[in-house]
């Protein structure tokens, strides 16, 4: 098995890396950034390029899309740079992976295309989306991107599947989710300010996201799969377990609350079509993030 990954120099890239190459999966990668002395195939593309055919092999099994503008931050007012990096990228990454008859496109959705939640409403890939209640341009972004690949997979001889991600949390240096943002205030101060201590999502580690992609290796078909965690993890959780961990406790002002806001998108599709379930609790993931708070 050949795999390309778009993105592969990201925080998801790296680590779907490190786990193709355990499982002895041939990589081939792609990214914006300049990259010396790599020990894969590697090619400095950007996926809005009009190069793009000219310059990918063209013997690959499976594309793995990552490569995005993939914050809502970075697109927050930026429409026209987030849907030409986000939509027609991917067209054009969907439009190659035809043009090279690969077998399977992956797409990185994200769990942001759902429209307004209700509370703890537990919400699967079968919900009926509101396009007109996003007010986020990355989640319209995604949202418009899925709508095109069906187009595409209704129309040519692919297997497409779509993976909407959880919150992702894990070891890095920036672009922190609140796992890594409270777990690091809980460290290094003894006061924390946060809205609603009942705020919760179901938060995964970023090992289980890149598990979950390669469990979809290979899919048949047109697949719209959620990646979430097990269970929903409030703010109060993520502080009392790192205060459990960094062996402290901190004073907490709540600055709302009564102004609860949960995301609960289920990931019961996942668990029976790929044989996948998060396997990295809370204590153990913000035990990995360590270092870099």
């Amino acid at each position: 098995m050949k795999i390309l990954i778009t993105g592969s120099e990201s925080f998801i890239g790296k680590e779907l890396i490190r786990q193709c190459k355990d499982k002895k999966i041939e990589i081939v990668g792609m990214d914006i950034i300049p990259k010396e002395n790599s020990d894969y195939e590697y090619y400095q593309l950007d996926i809005k390029s009009s190069k793009l055919m000219e310059n990918i092999p063209n013997d690959i099994d499976i594309l793995v899309h990552l490569a995005a503008l993939s914050r809502d931050s970075d697109c927050k007012g930026k429409a026209y740079e987030c849907f030409e990096n986000n939509v027609i990228g991917t067209l054009n990454m969907i439009k190659y992976a035809l043009s090279r008859n690969v077998k399977q496109f992956i797409f990185s959705s994200s769990e942001w295309v759902y429209d307004e939640l209700v509370n703890s409403e537990l919400i699967n890939e079968d919900h009926l989306i509101n396009s007109q209640s996003l007010t986020s341009e990355y989640a319209l972004s995604k949202l418009t991107s899925e709508i095109n690949l069906h187009q595409q997979y209704l129309q040519n001889p692919i297997d497409i599947t779509i993976l909407r991600f959880g919150i992702i949390y894990g070891p890095r240096k920036s672009n922190w989710s609140a796992i890594e943002s409270i777990a690091s205030q809980v460290k290094n101060n003894n006061l924390i300010e946060v809205d609603s201590l009942k705020n919760a999502r179901r938060f995964v580690h970023v090992y289980d996201i890149v598990n979950g992609i390669i469990k979809s290796f290979n899919l048949k078909g047109f697949n719209i799969i959620n990646l979430t965690g097990d269970n929903m993890i409030s703010i109060k959780d993520i502080i009392k377990t790192s205060e459990r961990i960094f062996e402290k406790t901190v004073d907490i002002k709540e600055r709302n609350p009564s102004k609860i806001n949960i995301r609960n998108p289920s990931n019961k599709k996942a668990k029976k079509f790929i044989n996948w379930s998060p396997k990295i609790n809370l204590e153990e993931g913000i035990k990995t993030i360590q270092q870099f708070i």
